[in-house]
């Protein structure tokens, strides 16, 4: 299995508390977050990452160099933000399986990857990955109806819900409308129209789901992944 790793942001949120370093390698109880992601992919199965650099993506590549643990990995850097449609899009040059899982490089998800890699091979489709949270504010919601995901609803409502958890399964071509090196949100850009035509189906994680892309949970990382 083939993933790409989107590890290109600024990481503006936690200036505050990680100032110097690209947000992926924001210490966790000593170890760079992503170290622990690359981590749970080796252990799930992945044998090959393309990670999708940016902003001081050199200190990545140095750090991890072209192998970890078993998985070889391969990197694609942005000359300039292309968000991050552009960023799948142009780590998809690299991609060389016909599908790749899409994970974003400052969140922790404890996927059940036999089981979505099922779902593909069952029909092929392309798959959003769903999580069900206590507040979905933050984040907002996926409206979905038999399996299929049908439209995504705007932040700001409070409560319990549904939300994308950021991670998909996509064709090595399902972004050939797009250049590479172009700059474009994928959800934004792309899956809010997609998802019209319900050509993408829905898994529902229920596996733990850290984003420490803002402080409090960044702090909550250091106790909750300190075992990863």
């Amino acid at each position: 299995m083939e993933a790409i790793v989107l590890a290109g942001g600024f990481g503006t949120r936690l200036r505050r508390v990680v100032a110097d370093v690209p947000k992926p390698m924001a210490p966790i109880n000593g170890r760079p977050f992503l170290e622990i992601l690359l981590t749970t992919l080796d252990r799930k199965g992945f044998s090959r990452v393309v990670l999708s650099l940016g902003y001081m993506g050199e200190r990545i590549h140095g750090y991890f160099g072209e192998r970890f643990a078993n998985l070889e990995l391969d990197y694609v850097t942005e000359s300039q933000p292309l968000g991050t449609g552009g960023g799948v899009r142009l780590a998809l040059t690299r991609s060389v399986s016909d599908h790749v899982f899409v994970f974003n490089g400052d969140t922790y998800l404890d996927l059940e990857v036999g089981k979505v890699e099922q779902q593909w091979k069952s029909n092929g489709r392309p798959i959003i990955v769903g999580r069900e949270v206590p507040d979905a504010s933050r984040y907002g919601r996926l409206l979905i109806a038999d399996g299929v995901v049908t439209g995504f609803a705007e932040k700001g409502m409070s409560g319990p819900g549904l939300i994308n958890a950021g991670c998909y399964v996509l064709n090595r071509h399902q972004l050939d409308g797009f250049l590479p090196g172009s700059a474009f949100s994928l959800e934004g850009d792309f899956l809010t129209g997609e998802v019209l035509s319900g050509t993408f189906d829905i898994y529902v994680t229920s596996g733990k789901f850290i984003d420490i892309g803002v402080p409090d949970d960044f702090q909550r990382a250091q106790s909750e992944l300190a075992a990863s």
